[in-house]
């Protein structure tokens, strides 16, 4: 566990590092507010520990993690917008605490800022271009087809959780000059755990107090917006259950790639088993 803090630690101090250059002043402040207000760093730890895993190092990946960080975050806003959700992370929303006007445009610096740290590699841009045209697709398909079926959801799911993912993990191979084979299987991996982080998101959502999850509660319901639990007919407990098997397959991705750090891959299992267990 120390050495997972250590690479937490990393991801903050670059994220901090790269923040802290921002210009002018109020874009910075902005950008602080939604980029450093917490949050798991799941996916910049996803690249980090792939990176390990197939023998390279957390340096390595840093950048790289910290830029999905920031794609991350930018798409958080563009959500709290067209929301009207006005908490994230456990304190106000972007729009909420500096209005529609600045909080775009800090989606805008946010965005600027990864492509800044991806632009040193072809392939890592591309993969990144990738998954934003995934989740384009899928936000857009959230507002305005909603899916009827469990099959459609999953496919949304993929599109809107499970691009980032796996773009996140697609960078931490490249960052450690794996073929593409591996950049596959860790891609299967990610997007596969983040599918599972979706469904739990939507289960949490429905039943969660959100005083304990950080950010407010009911809003699929309130808002007609597609979750598992009001796409299809299955129960919290059954949803889960799918959660699961997603997870249960994105391990089993990993079977497919030759391990260089057994430690970082067992990081990536516990991962995986954490996503579909977790109370925020």
């Amino acid at each position: 566990m120390e050495l997972l803090e250590r690479r937490r630690a990393l991801i903050e101090e670059r994220l901090v590092e790269v923040v802290d250059d921002l210009e002018p002043d109020a874009l910075r402040a902005e950008v602080e507010h939604t980029a450093l207000a917490g949050g798991k760093r799941v996916r910049p730890m996803v690249t980090v520990l792939a990176c390990e895993t197939v023998g390279g190092t957390a340096e390595d990946a840093v950048d790289f993690g910290v830029g999905i960080e920031l794609v991350h975050a930018a798409s958080l806003v563009v959500d709290d917008i067209i929301d009207r959700s006005e908490l994230r992370r456990g304190t106000t929303s972007a729009w909420a605490e500096f209005g529609y006007g600045p909080a775009i445009v800090s989606s805008d610096g946010l965005l600027g800022e990864a492509f800044a740290l991806f632009s040193s590699d072809p392939d890592a841009t591309r993969v990144v271009a990738e998954a934003m045209v995934e989740l384009g697709i899928g936000e857009a398909t959230e507002l305005s087809a909603e899916p009827e079926t469990e099959a459609e959801y999953m496919t949304l799911a993929r599109r809107k959780t499970g691009a980032l993912f796996r773009a996140a993990a697609e960078l931490g191979a490249i960052a450690a000059g794996s073929d593409a084979v591996t950049v596959e299987a860790l891609g299967e991996y990610a997007e596969r755990v983040g599918v599972a982080f979706q469904i739990r998101d939507d289960v949490l959502d429905a039943i969660a107090d959100p005083d304990e999850l950080g950010k407010p509660t009911g809003h699929d319901a309130a808002l007609e917006r597609p979750s598992v639990v009001q796409v299809t007919d299955l129960t919290p407990d059954e949803a889960n259950a799918r959660a699961r098997a997603e997870s249960d397959r994105a391990i089993e991705a990993l079977d497919r790639v030759e391990v260089a750090d057994p430690t970082a891959r067992n990081y990536l299992v516990e991962l995986a088993e954490f996503v579909v267990e977790r109370e925020q």
